[in-house]
């Protein structure tokens, strides 16, 4: 059922076209590429590489990807720091790993201590497996690997975990709990949001229901607000609406879910595109895909108090775009976007800067791609004034991790 659902979804998003005259950038790709972007052709990342993770700190740059050999999954990430990557370092490895193109394992550091996760099938059945975690104190210098998320217990699907360091001494995670579904065909039962928090001596606390119907193969985001942690997801209606909503914890209680763009995107299975969220001060940038009219578009919207309202969104696709966006703040005002686009018969990962009033720059093209789902999700993240943006390039007998940066102040 998940794929009859994928495929109807493919058909409505992905189907390349050329770009309509009225689109906002009808530029050649020619023009509309300067020479700004610097392929990164030392990725540490060996061969069938692929479900590359960002995430940046202040001074440094981490990279998680997978790597499989065989029915050998094996879990790498690899620190950029002072102009280099370091090797890769295998965490963990294993012949039971659920592993999904577009499920990928998340990344997050906090003073030394780094979290990442990976999902391990938990029964036979296709999409029962759990969100396994792995753990490293800077302090004892040494891992705690392998412990559960979630204490549900159950035989069911958990994924799409995202997760971030709050200003306490812990981890903010968010994961899709697909619990109440057990004992009905996939589809059926409710696929819900989940929260919790990590400290770091692995204990899990806070676990709370954040929604307790959504989308159930979509990718979640979440971040940091000066109140409390801020997540987007693709929400699901009774009536199979699917837009993207917003729930904020504020002094430790979890507000109700708010839809952001009323796109009123009605359809009857998972699109497989979730949002992307990033914050600066008390500034929110969030970035999501819809094909409500018919015609893929991505959007961006902006929020000055925090997550609690949000703008009028904004469209930058240039036309009948793919969507696996993801985003980064620049500062209070401004926000940077990749995501998939059709160009005649490529694909294009383009970026554009985007500003909180609605101004833009011109679309720059980082590279083409294949809109095969092997080619998963581009990852973007800042790193002082360059952004680094990290895909998985696919061809017929393998797939390995490329990169690209460009510098924040050419755009």
């Amino acid at each position: 059922m998940r794929y009859y659902f994928f495929l109807i979804g493919l058909f409505l998003i992905s189907c390349k076209s050329e770009v309509k005259s009225d689109s906002k950038d009808n530029s050649p790709v020619a023009e509309r590429t300067p020479l700004l972007i610097s392929q990164d052709d030392a990725l540490p990342s060996g061969d069938n590489s692929s479900l590359p993770r960002l995430f940046a700190t202040e001074d440094k740059l981490y990279l998680s990807w997978v790597e499989q050999k065989d029915s050998l999954a094996e879990l790498y990430y690899s620190v950029y720091e002072n102009g280099s990557w370091t090797p890769g370092e295998m965490i963990i490895s294993g012949i039971d790993w659920f592993v999904n193109w577009a499920d990928f394992p998340a990344i997050a550091e906090k003073d030394g201590n780094l979290l990442n996760s990976f999902l391990q099938k938990s029964a036979d059945g296709t999409y029962t497996y759990d969100v396994k975690l792995n753990l490293y104190s800077a302090q004892e210098d040494s891992w705690n690997k392998n412990f559960v998320l979630h204490d549900d217990g159950t035989q069911s699907e958990h994924g799409f975990v995202s997760m971030v360091p709050t200003d306490e001494d812990d981890f903010f995670l968010v994961w899709l709990d697909g619990r109440e579904t057990v004992g009905k065909e996939h589809g059926g039962g409710q696929m819900t949001l989940r929260g919790a928090f990590v400290d770091m001596d692995g204990n899990i606390n806070g676990d709370s229901l954040l929604d307790g119907k959504v989308c159930d193969c979509c990718q979640t985001t979440a971040a940091m607000t000066s109140q409390g942690p801020i997540v987007a997801y693709r929400d699901r209606s009774d009536s199979e609406i699917r837009d993207i909503s917003v729930v904020r914890g504020v002094d430790g209680i979890w507000t109700e879910p708010q839809t952001i763009g009323a796109d009123n995107w009605e359809i009857a299975g998972c699109p497989v595109n979730g949002p992307s969220m990033d914050t600066f001060g008390t500034s929110v940038g969030l970035a999501w895909f819809t094909a409500a009219s018919g015609e893929g578009i991505v959007q961006v919207a902006f929020s000055g108090e925090d997550g609690e309202n949000f703008g009028e969104p904004v469209r930058i696709d240039s036309g009948n775009a793919i969507g696996r966006v993801d985003l980064s703040m620049l500062d209070a005002d401004s926000a940077v976007i990749t995501w998939l686009e059709p160009k005649g018969d490529d694909t294009l990962i383009q970026l554009r800067k985007i500003n909180s009033d609605g101004t833009m720059g011109t679309a720059v093209t980082v590279t083409t791609t294949s809109a095969e789902r092997a080619s998963g999700f581009p990852q973007l993240e800042r790193l002082g004034d360059s952004l680094y943006v990290v895909w998985t390039s696919v061809d017929e007998d393998n797939s390995k991790l490329r990169g690209a940066s460009v510098m924040v102040s050419h755009l």
